[in-house]
C-alpha cells in the first residue's frame, strides 16, 4: 500500500502528463465523432435529443470506447517518448482500434428502434447483400452482447498495451541498475 501511494504522490514528469494530455484530447475526439455520427444520421430528431437518447442506451459503449482509446493512446506515446519498443503498437492503427470500429459500429444498431441514426435503417438493409441474411440477422439481434464484445477487444488491448509498457520500463531499470553496479 505504501508503494502505491508513493507513486500516486510522485509528481509527473513533462513526457507522461503530455501523454496523458494526447491521450485525453483523443477520448474527448472519439465521444465527440460518436456523437456527430448520432447527430448527422439522426435528422428526424433534435441534437439534443438524439444524444440524450445515445447516452441512455449505451453510455458504457460511449465512455467505455474513449476511456480505452485514450488510454492505449496515452500509453503508446509516452512509451514513445522513453524510446520504448511497443511492437505493433502505432497510434491509432493497431488491432484494437478495429475493436472500436467494430463497437461502435454495432451500438448504432440499438440506437435505430427508438428513432436515432435512422439513416442506419439503409445500412441495415444492406447487411443481407454483404454479410447473408443470416449473419444480418444475428447482427441486429445480437447488437448490443457484440457491441459489449467489441468494448472489451478495446479494454483487452488497452490491458495489453499497459502490459507491455510496465515489462519494458522494468526492464529499461534493471539495465540501468546494472550498468551502475557495473561501473561503481
Amino acid at each position: 500500500m505504501n508503494v502505491s501511494m508513493s507513486i500516486l504522490r510522485r509528481p509527473l514528469s513533462f513526457n507522461a502528463k503530455r501523454a496523458l494530455l494526447k491521450g485525453f484530447v483523443v477520448g474527448v475526439i472519439v465521444v465527440a465523432a460518436y456523437l456527430t455520427i448520432v447527430v448527422v444520421t439522426t435528422p428526424n430528431l433534435p441534437a439534443a435529443t438524439a444524444i440524450a437518447t445515445a447516452f441512455t442506451i449505451n453510455p458504457m459503449i460511449i465512455v467505455g470506447v474513449a476511456i480505452g482509446v485514450g488510454a492505449q493512446v496515452a500509453m503508446t506515446s509516452y512509451g514513445k517518448t522513453l524510446g520504448c519498443s511497443l511492437r505493433g503498437r502505432k497510434g491509432f492503427i493497431s488491432a484494437g482500434s478495429g475493436g472500436t470500429v467494430f463497437s461502435s459500429f454495432l451500438s448504432f444498431f440499438s440506437l435505430v428502434p427508438l428513432g436515432c441514426c435512422g439513416s442506419w435503417l439503409l445500412i441495415l438493409s444492406l447487411l443481407p447483400s454483404i454479410f447473408g441474411t443470416t449473419l444480418s440477422g444475428a447482427l441486429i439481434q445480437y447488437s448490443i452482447p457484440l457491441s459489449y464484445a467489441g468494448l472489451a477487444i478495446v479494454v483487452g488491448y488497452t490491458g495489453l498495451t499497459a502490459i507491455k509498457l510496465r515489462k519494458e520500463l522494468r526492464q529499461r531499470d534493471r539495465t540501468v541498475s546494472q550498468f551502475k553496479e557495473d561501473n561503481k
